[in-house]
């Protein structure tokens, strides 16, 4: 495994980039929670880290306390980044997960640098920060704290309910700088929820994790992410979603339709063919030109999207009043699921 550039100080030029072994700790936990995962603590040389000035995202810093996510979500665009440490994608990015434990003392340090400008920073936008891991390591505490005393702004995306705990932090920084927090939500169908994210709390739980923000003065956005074609892009099921989004009090709602990167495509395609082998001709042909879904399909399900969030009163016009949530309406009978080809990307 290489580990070169997390630790604290360089032990070895780049070309050996192998630390000893009291430079990494690896610990398993007879828990049934962590069970065939394995757990390597690093000592960071950094925490934060600039956003490539090419990507598309809103945000130019972020700070990512682990990496591997025991949601072992099947479609995860961030598997490719385990292979930088020669770990495998697949099971590996799943049970194999690395801890900077020194996570929060190096943020503190690094935001009291007089070349730290004060910046938004984004956390969640990788792997989970509030995966089962930080329910035993305890690192966001800190890292909240840090942000915190130097009133930084920050958002954070996840789909843990462990971000409950940390409320009381949540909403002493939120007195003093912004905090976004953004919860995904991609679908309400447990079904496809067991099988596609096997590791993460139930749909149901993290639209509780809204609610509650919702009524400690948080506002929360849903993170529709990710419509998944052909298996969870149904007028119905499309509805349903937006519906329970309202019905928690989500203040917005934004689709991101299924994209597949390197190293996630190749693990979501192994299961595809496993669970739905009907649907692999479809995905090839959907995804034949590269990560994406066509833009015809990206946008047909967020038109989709933002029409129900209008009809159930979700977005910027409606915060400051409780949402009605109108009577189900029967959604068009037999519609067919999506039955080509794309995507707008904010992971």
């Amino acid at each position: 495994m290489r580990w070169d550039h997390l630790g604290e100080t360089p032990s070895a030029p780049a070309d050996a980039a192998l630390f000893g072994a009291d430079a990494v700790t690896t610990r398993t936990f007879d828990t049934p929670e962590f069970r065939g995962v394995t757990f390597h603590e690093v000592r960071a040389r950094t925490i934060l880290n600039r956003v490539p000035g090419a990507s598309r995202m809103p945000f130019e810093w972020t700070v990512n306390p682990y990496r591997g996510c025991t949601h072992a979500c099947v479609y995860c665009f961030a598997r490719k980044t385990h292979s930088y440490l020669d770990l495998d994608t697949g099971l590996g990015f799943d049970s194999q997960i690395v801890v900077k434990i020194n996570a929060a003392e190096l943020l503190t340090r690094q935001l009291a640098s007089r070349h730290w400008q004060g910046a938004h920073i984004a956390m969640g936008t990788n792997v989970d920060c509030y995966q089962r891991a930080e329910g035993r390591y305890r690192l966001m505490p800190g890292i909240l704290t840090a942000l915190r005393d130097r009133a930084n702004p920050f958002s954070i995306l996840t789909k843990g309910t462990l971000i409950l705990r940390d409320l009381e932090l949540l909403t002493q920084a939120a007195e003093v700088t912004e905090v976004g927090v953004s919860v995904s939500v991609g679908f309400v169908d447990e079904e496809l929820w067991r099988t596609v994210e096997p590791g993460t709390p139930a749909p149901h739980r993290r639209l509780d994790v809204v609610r509650v923000l919702g009524d400690h003065g948080i506002d929360c956005g849903v993170l529709m992410a990710p419509v998944v074609p052909f298996l969870g892009d149904s007028p119905e099921q499309l509805r349903a979603t937006v519906r329970a989004v309202a019905e928690a009090g989500g203040v917005s709602v934004t689709p991101l339709v299924l994209h597949l990167r390197p190293g996630a495509r190749e693990w979501f395609m192994s299961w595809l063919a496993r669970h739905h082998p009907h649907l692999v001709a479809r995905y090839e042909r959907m995804y034949g030109a590269g990560a994406y879904a066509p833009t015809w399909y990206q946008r047909r399900i967020t038109r989709q999207v933002h029409e129900l969030a209008a009809e159930f009163g979700i977005g910027p016009a409606h915060r400051s009043s409780p949402r009605p949530v109108p009577s189900p309406s029967p959604s068009p009978a037999g519609a067919p699921a999506a039955g080509g080809p794309e995507q707008l990307t904010l992971l």
